[in-house]
């Protein structure tokens, strides 16, 4: 906590996290420079009130002129850390609100990201319908179907694919790696299927010179190749 913060300052943040709406009207009723004051992390009232999924609490701070945008000391928005918690009325309440849906953490993660990885379906569904970048990548290179796809989502996967005007879905990560690289290394069979059955070259080599077949179980190789060879012939 810095010297200029008031004391009070740590209970607001608390109270705002667990959605206690009608205490802190009152503490800002006595301080209206608490509604943009920040903590010891750079983060508003209104970053607890989202990671905590308190919807009319958002509302009401966004009501008094709160920035929809704000950032913490990692650059995590409001937004970001709604669609990581999987508060899914929070993040339709901050996109209407006009959030940016490709705001991005110093790390390179977008709400995107972190609900495609975390297997929020409904939210990937609400960020993408406000164009949210289907191809985002955070600074490893991964993308949300690398995401999706390394960590069984099959959900997210399909809904990601049927963006596919859009979509890369051979696009490579830092180390070399397309999403179905790492769907037949931690065998995701039916991932590694499904991404196959939409045109993922099984060829790509990554930094180390490995396909994804070369990653995969033998099972999952036959199976790969009968589809590539059903999709030739067609």
């Amino acid at each position: 906590m810095s010297q200029q913060e008031p004391p009070y300052c740590v209970t607001a943040y608390d109270l705002a996290y667990r959605g206690k709406t009608g205490a802190l009207m009152i503490l800002l009723s006595e301080n209206e420079r608490l509604k943009t004051q920040t903590d010891s992390n750079g983060r508003m009232l209104i970053h607890w009130a989202a990671l905590g999924g308190h919807d009319d609490l958002v509302r009401h701070l966004l009501s008094l002129d709160v920035p929809v945008d704000p950032t913490d000391d990692t650059n995590m928005t409001p937004l970001i850390l709604a669609a990581s918690a999987g508060r899914e009325k929070v993040v339709n309440t901050l996109l209407i609100e006009g959030a940016n849906v490709n705001a991005t953490t110093i790390d390179g993660h977008s709400a995107l990201q972190y609900a495609a990885s975390k297997n929020w379906k409904s939210i990937c569904v609400a960020l993408l319908k406000k164009d949210a970048d289907v191809n985002i990548a955070d600074k490893r290179g991964a993308t949300p179907l690398h995401r999706a796809a390394s960590k069984g989502n099959i959900a997210i996967v399909e809904l990601l694919v049927e963006f596919g005007k859009k979509l890369n879905i051979d696009q490579r990560d830092a180390y070399g790696n397309t999403p179905l690289h790492l769907a037949c290394e931690e065998n995701r069979v039916e991932e590694a299927k499904l991404l196959t059955t939409h045109g993922a070259d099984l060829t790509i080599t990554n930094k180390e010179r490995k396909t994804p077949l070369d990653l995969a179980s033998p099972g999952l190789v036959r199976q790969l190749e009968e589809i590539k060879r059903e999709t030739a012939s067609k």
